[in-house]
């Protein structure tokens, strides 16, 4: 798991930790061996498997099923050697074997790697294994099975834990680095286009005639690319929504009045951004078949499950068939810039207008969890 690399350390350090204890053991309680010298070669084997695991461990594409089986089946067998090492009264009596608790290694190792049911399971076959040494014992051998049950669960929730934690903080900081970048471009897109867009709007108004429609383009495009560079900015939040206000507000100029509820509308930031698009689109072609003095209304409507936003103009509207033809005639303006985005998003978008009382466009996106709608747009 991501985030598990503090853990694994820890583990290299119980299992050598656990090698002294058991060592200590042997020595303690050395009147119960009659083989106390091939307790020692156990010793011996357990310190040297450690330190191949710990070295195995270290990298992350060693950490294989294949590998964590090994390790579970040496460390198995040394515990079942205990049986040719003590005296049968002593594995009686409460002796505890001769690895003692480094057979939970493994069982670690496990639930790092692969969460909590692994090491659970893990822990049964060792705790298994020790009730074949121990059957006698039963009170102790049940101790340790709840033991290990307890650190498999334990240790595999926390690397879970540790993964989701650390994949967010990755997210954090490309989201961090992606907001860096777009104010850095956003300064010197301030400092350049916007600053000349500025101006040719400034000119083009004094000097009146064609210089101020192209004055006037200008100006909206401004208004355009100033709510691109700071659509990043506002209304974002940690899930990734963002405020549609903060996209649909910036639209507002002296043709355009965009209504808007009080309170944040919340949607993804793909949605917001496909649906703003789709809205720019509807007053593109307001500007390009209303001409100059056409104005628009752009109403934005927050429900629970949907999202509305109705674009309404009083051009001179769309004869019957139009639409049809322009699709036809492969212009796709329409059917492409606006009804193909709010249908790739599962939402719809209905045209409705009447030659000479202009145009309503109605584009309706249903949030995350609400019954898609199965209008098709059609064209009135």
């Amino acid at each position: 798991m991501a985030g598990a690399e503090p853990l694994w350390r820890a583990i290299a350090v119980y299992r050598f930790a656990s090698i002294g204890y058991a060592a200590l053991l042997v020595v303690i309680n050395r009147a119960d061996y009659s083989r106390p010298g091939w307790a020692w070669v156990v010793i011996a084997a357990m310190t040297a498997w450690t330190a191949a695991t710990t070295v195995a461990y270290a990298r992350p594409e060693r950490r294989t099923p294949l590998l964590l089986s090994t390790d579970l089946a040496v460390t198995a067998g040394l515990l079942l050697s205990t049986a040719a090492l003590q005296y049968p009264a002593a594995m009686r009596h409460g002796v505890p074997p001769v690895t003692a608790i480094w057979v939970a290694g493994p069982v670690l190792a496990w639930a790092v790697q692969y969460g909590r049911r692994a090491g659970a399971i893990s822990a049964l076959v060792m705790s298994g294994c020790d009730f074949l040494l121990r059957s006698e014992a039963i009170t102790v051998v049940l101790n340790g099975v709840v033991l290990l049950l307890l650190a498999g669960v334990v240790v595999g929730h926390l690397a879970r834990l540790a993964a989701e934690v650390e994949t967010e903080r990755r997210h954090v900081l490309q989201v961090e680095a992606a907001s860096r970048e777009r104010e850095r471009l956003a300064r010197d897109i301030h400092d350049s286009v916007l600053q000349v867009l500025a101006m040719v709007q400034r000119r083009g108004a004094e000097a009146g005639g064609e210089a101020a429609e192209l004055g006037r383009l200008a100006g909206q495009q401004e208004a355009a690319l100033r709510s691109l560079v700071g659509s990043g900015q506002a209304g974002g939040s940690p899930a990734g929504d963002v405020d549609l206000r903060a996209l649909v507000l910036p639209i507002q100029s002296d043709q355009v009045t965009v209504s808007a509820p009080a309170q944040a509308v919340r949607l993804d930031r793909t949605a917001a951004d496909e649906l703003t698009s789709a809205i720019r689109a509807a007053l593109d072609n307001v500007r390009r078949h209303g001409g100059e003095r056409a104005r628009a209304w752009v109403l934005v409507e927050d429900e629970p499950d949907l999202v509305t936003v109705t674009v309404r103009d009083d051009g001179p509207g769309i004869p019957d068939g139009r639409l049809a033809e322009a699709a036809a005639a492969g212009r796709l303006g329409v059917s492409h810039s606006i009804c193909g985005r709010l249908r790739d998003l599962g939402g719809s978008a209905v045209i409705r207008s009447v030659p000479g009382e202009g145009t309503e466009v109605k584009l309706s996106l249903p949030r995350p969890g609400g019954t898609p709608l199965a209008r098709a747009p059609e064209g009135g």
